[in-house]
């Protein structure tokens, strides 16, 4: 993995795409078939606009697997979804706890302090994901956008 990072990390070139691609392949596989069709199943319910459903699959996923970052950090978007701030955030520190690197989280992580006010921790958290993963839009435009508002000038 640590490869990969530093190819993610790569100013230059598309072989970030690559790298961020397999990140995430590899952050999706629990260890268990079980654990991974859980996972399946709670992303298949943010998508079909179900978050509740997905909070019942992927908190029995966070129970099975206390472990799994990414089951933390997706339960913290269906979370984030149903308004429920608090658990999402302790969730996304759960799988920050578990994967430093989880650029994912971090950049949620920045939005949801940004849209409760909390602009300058978000604008921190903004960074850290940033460091890990320089090339997220969202990210690079939300540091722009939170350091326009610090500094007094519109965008």
């Amino acid at each position: 993995m640590d490869a990969l990072f530093r190819q993610l990390a790569q100013p230059e070139g598309d072989g970030w795409r690559v790298a961020e691609s397999d990140i995430l392949r590899e952050w999706s596989k629990s260890g268990s078939a079980s654990m991974d069709l859980l996972l399946k199943r709670g992303e298949e319910a943010l998508d079909l606009g179900d978050p509740q459903a997905a909070i019942g699959h992927l908190t029995a996923l966070t129970d099975h697997a206390p472990d799994f970052a990414t089951g933390y950090q997706t339960r913290a978007v269906a979370y984030a979804a149903q308004g429920y701030f608090g658990p999402a955030i302790a969730d996304l520190s759960r799988a920050l706890e578990l994967e430093p690197r989880q650029f994912a989280a971090l950049t949620q992580l920045g939005a949801m302090l940004e849209e409760i006010g909390s602009e300058q921790a978000a604008l921190d958290a903004y960074r850290r994901s940033l460091d890990i993963h320089p090339h997220q839009q969202e990210a690079i435009d939300a540091v722009a956008r939170l350091e326009q508002t610090q500094s007094g000038t519109d965008i």
